[in-house]
């Protein structure tokens, strides 16, 4: 029976992904962006089941791609889709298709993740779950803040006419990108890594002060998780990329 846990807990991902779709559908998106942190729970605690349990096989490896290929790809795309198909009708709605880039890419990273041996303790080019947060959060916060009538960056941005279609080619492309990425999971292997992260880890608490001292009265308390969730991500990618361009010694 031991076997089957990490399966079962896999499939607990995919259903997730399945309701943050369906509440996607339904114009529900930060509800729907809560599915998907779920989701996000249940896919790291499969992998921690598997390891504390020895139940490592290939159809639960195969699984868990597929179940990422539904949470953390087609959720986060369709949330950008409906919410430029549904809130800019000011601008052409074929545009919004232009996010639904994010699905086969996602499925050309997942499949090259299965079959690279150099992603076992990092990753090469933008982890889904990554780009799940980026996109997920950024709809979700943006989601409470038109609820309770606030405005802010974010929400600006969501409503321009360049701001989806820009950043879903973007992160479409980094996800088969040859960027060099740390995993926030495990210790750092290389001396340049473990800087890379102790600079992330404080740009993170820079950013949850930020963000809970110039919260907006109006919005209630969670929202600000949302909001931390894009920064903190979005500063992760900003932060490799950077650090993939700075020419790197010899260790």
């Amino acid at each position: 029976m031991k076997r089957h846990i990490p399966n079962i807990i896999t499939c607990l991902n995919i259903v997730c992904g399945a309701a943050a779709v369906i509440l996607t559908l339904w114009g529900y998106w930060w509800p729907a962006f809560c599915f998907i942190l779920a989701g996000a729970v249940f896919d790291f605690c499969d992998g921690a089941a598997a390891r504390a349990l020895g139940a490592y096989s290939d159809i639960g490896k195969e699984l868990d791609s597929l179940s990422d290929l539904v949470t953390f790809g087609l959720a986060p795309a369709l949330m950008l889709f409906s919410w430029y198909y549904k809130i800019n009708d000011g601008y052409p709605s074929w545009v919004a298709f232009i996010s639904l880039l994010i699905v086969p890419l996602s499925a050309v990273r997942l499949a090259k993740f299965n079959l690279d041996e150099r992603q076992k303790s990092s990753f090469i080019g933008l982890p889904t779950p990554a780009l799940a947060m980026i996109a997920g959060a950024a709809v979700a916060y943006g989601h409470v803040c038109m609820q309770h009538g606030a405005d802010g960056v974010v929400l600006s941005l969501l409503r321009s006419s360049w701001f989806i279609p820009v950043i879903s080619v973007v992160l479409a492309l980094l996800l088969v990108s040859a960027v060099p990425m740390f995993s926030l999971k495990g210790k750092a292997a290389a001396k340049s890594v473990a800087v890379t992260r102790r600079i992330f880890f404080a740009g993170v608490v820079a950013a949850i002060v930020l963000c809970i001292v110039f919260r907006q009265d109006r919005l209630p308390f969670f929202s600000v998780f949302f909001l931390m969730l894009f920064i903190v991500f979005v500063w992760y990618l900003v932060l490799q990329v950077v650090m993939a361009l700075v020419p790197r010694r010899a260790e």
